[in-house]
């Protein structure tokens, strides 16, 4: 390499920075999605709200769908930078960015600097990396974790003087974060890929010289002391989250999201695209000369150890077998093999386009519209979920309510709405609950019960239909209702003040006047909201009057 061209790779080196500062910049400018980012979010600000680092709680209830590492690392976020949604992405932005710079160094190590930035910009302009590690789930987190894992356990034992004892005990420490993340698939999936990389490569001898004890005693030191301690305070949580939430979703039918078999293929493609074609490219290329996996590096190869690009098939092709094989499916479980993709679409375009004359030029016109794209679908996201938001109703609640105040929910939960207005006490969320246990599918509405079931006196929040008529005799009691709802709505709201009528969501107070409050000034209070625009108007006045206080 002349210096003249070493220069220009380290050139698109730096020039890599624009790609997470974006990132970054975007997350700071759309609302909370429903229903995920508002749930996640608001059971990060309940734990360092309530100091209650243990149980992950949703509306005060215990959640355990999930490990608890997101949540931590939320409030932790939430401590230092406020509660905002951008702090609580700041955490998946933060994971999706070791992600990406693992890729490119464990590119660069396999086949030099040109396919690192190369790989590294097809991942950062692409949809998985400038949306998908902006959403607060716990996808990119395990996605991230477990590919650590599997990067680190090759790295040490791709190592050129032996098994390296340090990459493997990163190895460890990443499956533990892995489970810590999302449960078991964390440990799973990256020993299933590494046990069908070894095979192939007939590596088994190594193997046996892992540092096992200590690599071991490293995972259980990370991975256990949650689920023993949760388990001694919530005995069934063990049987809930693995039983029920994992190898229940796994095996059952009737689970949200059923899709067909195909769905990971259509999900990479809107995830990875355009690259995923170059794969895709490679693939047939690698058949039609019938090579074998070892020799996959043969039409790839740019100097690449063939063992490296079969670790990349075989990371790819088992990841997404394992998961088509569900009746339930989400986009974001194809997350762990954007790397192999970045990485084998990278060693494609190296060898069969960056020689000819034009290919820089198509390659920059090429991030340049992936970076477009993410952009637009970032502005259409915010225009969809401003639809759904109950963000403009929490504004005004959070200037108008008093911390003491009963918050009801009626017909459906506002995911956000708590995060928002930065409530302190769970909202009461009203239902046919006695119903709802025989009939409820897979719902929020059995998030909230099944969760209930941990804790009895954390399930006082969830009231039956018929509390709306004590909240009519309670002073200064505030529910909230759909836009939709045959509960309570803008027209039939008899014993409720229609306080402000928001996009998706409608605020309403109780009518009954505290001892000794004036009748007069609840009189003047019902009458300034007899439209959804007087109302805004006086959630606007009330905000400003208690600014200037």
């Amino acid at each position: 390499m002349t210096s003249s061209s070493s220069f220009s790779e380290r050139s698109r080196t730096w020039a890599l920075c624009v790609l997470p500062l974006l990132l970054l910049v975007l997350a700071a400018l759309r609302p909370l999605a429903l229903p995920d980012e508002g749930r996640y979010a608001e059971v990060g600000r309940w734990m360092l709200m309530s100091g209650d680092w243990l149980t992950p709680r949703l509306d005060g209830i215990p959640f355990f769908h999930k490990p608890p590492l997101l949540h931590w690392l939320e409030a932790s976020a939430m401590a230092v930078l406020g509660v905002t949604p951008w702090a609580s992405r700041l955490v998946v932005a933060l994971h999706v960015f070791l992600m990406w710079a693992l890729l490119w160094a464990c590119a660069r190590h396999i086949a030099g600097l040109a396919v690192a930035n190369r790989a590294a910009w097809m991942l950062g302009s692409s949809l998985a990396f400038l949306m998908g590690g902006q959403y607060v789930n716990h996808d990119m987190m395990v996605a991230t974790w477990m590919g650590v894992g599997i990067w680190c356990f090759a790295r040490a034992l791709m190592h050129a003087d032996g098994v390296h004892a340090g990459w493997a005990r990163a190895g460890f420490i990443a499956c533990a974060l892995a489970v810590l993340s999302k449960g078991l698939i964390g440990l799973l999936l990256p020993g299933f890929v590494l046990c069908l990389w070894v095979t192939w490569t007939w590596q088994w001898r190594k193997v046996w010289a892992l540092p096992w004890f200590s690599g071991v005693l490293l995972f259980a030191a990370v991975a256990l002391p949650w689920f023993v301690l949760a388990a001694r305070e919530h005995p069934d949580m063990l049987a809930y989250m693995f039983g029920k939430h994992q190898f229940g979703r796994y095996t059952a039918t009737t689970f949200n999201n059923a899709r067909p078999w195909w769905f990971y293929g259509l999900a990479v493609t809107v995830l990875m695209f355009p690259w995923v074609f170059l794969v895709l490219a490679s693939a047939w290329r690698s058949l039609r000369h019938r090579l074998t996996a070892l020799n996959v590096g043969a039409d790839v190869g740019v100097g690449a150890d063939p063992r490296w690009t079969a670790l990349c098939w075989i990371w790819l092709i088992a990841i997404l077998g394992f998961f088509s094989i569900p009746n339930s499916k989400l986009i974001g479980y194809a997350l762990p093999v954007v790397p192999p993709l970045a990485l084998l679409a990278a060693l494609w375009w190296q060898r069969h386009v960056t020689p000819r004359a034009w290919g820089e030029r198509v390659f920059a016109i090429v991030v340049g519209l992936n970076v477009a794209l993410a952009v637009g679908g970032h502005v259409a996201a915010e225009r969809f979920t401003q639809k759904h938001s109950s963000m403009d109703v929490a504004a005004v609640l959070a200037c108008q309510a008093r911390p003491s105040d009963v918050v009801a929910a009626v017909d459906e939960y506002p995911y956000d709405l708590p995060f928002y207005a930065q409530v302190t006490r769970p909202l009461e969320v009203i239902q046919d609950w006695d119903t709802l246990r025989q009939t409820s599918g897979d719902n929020w509405r059995r998030e909230l019960f099944e969760g209930a079931d941990f804790d009895a006196q954390a399930g006082r929040s969830l009231v039956p239909l018929t509390r709306l008529e004590s909240l009519k005799q309670t002073p200064r009691a505030w529910v909230v209702a759909p836009n939709t709802s045959g509960t309570l709505t803008a027209q039939n709201h008899a014993g409720f003040e229609l306080v402000f009528a928001g996009r998706a969501w409608n605020l309403y107070q109780s009518n009954a006047v505290a001892s000794g409050a004036s009748a007069s000034t609840s009189s003047a209070s019902s009458a300034s909201a007899k439209s959804p625009e007087a109302a805004e108007q006086k959630g606007l006045r009330g905000c400003k009057d208690q600014g200037k206080k």
